[in-house]
């Protein structure tokens, strides 16, 4: 049997590589075996080079590109990286993703509303999951905060490869961030197997510890009735 995909999603700016990289950390101190793959991956892939141009606006703003088209970009470089994926599930107890196919859905669902935004989010999940037949995550960690606080986060990112920017497109549009957001907590409201972790509450930022400490307790939760779960190996040195 393969391993459990677990989604790391939130707006930009909300920690997720922090996040993804503490909680690997922590699964492979814990005895399972476990790998990260982040998206887009910009470097390794056709696609994700394309994405880096959308993101610097070489095709336009965010309002002068079809959120299908984009999100076609975004679905390109997972099928690109479907490979990648299955051999690493096949390997590993757990594989770690830094953004899946929710972020694809909340970015561009964002950008529309009511009945049209119903159907791209169909037409999205159709392309990535019965098109390119990518798996679906069995577990997603949804890290919340305020964009106003993401936003601060963000312009205190180091150089990014994509791009020379201190913000992309996306993450400069506060009005689009709330969005997203919105997009992202309506999923979790909605769907079976996702899991919110708030990292500002009322606007106060926890430390990373913190944070992961419950980023931990989302990933296993639930599992703690079988015998090869981490949920039944003690917790790792530095996350309480």
């Amino acid at each position: 049997m393969g391993g459990r995909l677990i989604a790391i999603e939130g707006i930009d700016g909300a920690g997720k590589g922090t996040q993804a990289a503490t909680l690997l950390a922590a699964l492979r101190a814990a005895g399972q075996r476990c790998e990260l793959i982040s998206f887009p991956r910009y470097r390794e892939t056709y696609f994700g080079a394309r994405i880096g141009e959308f993101l610097n606006g070489r095709f336009g703003g965010l309002d002068e590109v079809h959120p299908f088209l984009a999100a076609a970009l975004f679905a390109g470089d997972r099928f690109e990286s479907r490979t990648l994926l299955s051999e690493a599930l096949a390997r590993n107890d757990i594989v770690l993703l830094d953004r899946y196919v929710a972020s694809n859905i909340a970015h561009q669902a964002a950008k529309l509303a009511g009945e049209q935004r119903a159907e791209l989010i169909r037409q999205i999940e159709q392309l990535e999951h019965d098109v390119y037949r990518l798996p679906r995550a069995d577990r997603v960690i949804l890290l919340d905060l305020p964009v106003r606080v993401a936003q601060e986060l963000i312009s205190r990112k180091a150089a990014r490869a994509y791009t020379d920017r201190a913000a992309d497109l996306q993450e400069a549009d506060a009005a689009y961030l709330e969005s997203v957001r919105e997009v992202y907590l309506g999923l979790a409201a909605e769907r079976d197997g996702w899991r919110v972790v708030t990292v500002a509450p009322q606007g106060a930022l926890r430390t990373v510890e913190e944070i992961a400490g419950d980023v931990l307790t989302a990933a296993i939760g639930e599992d703690g009735n079988r015998s090869d779960s981490p949920a039944r190996l003690a917790e790792p040195p530095g996350v309480r």
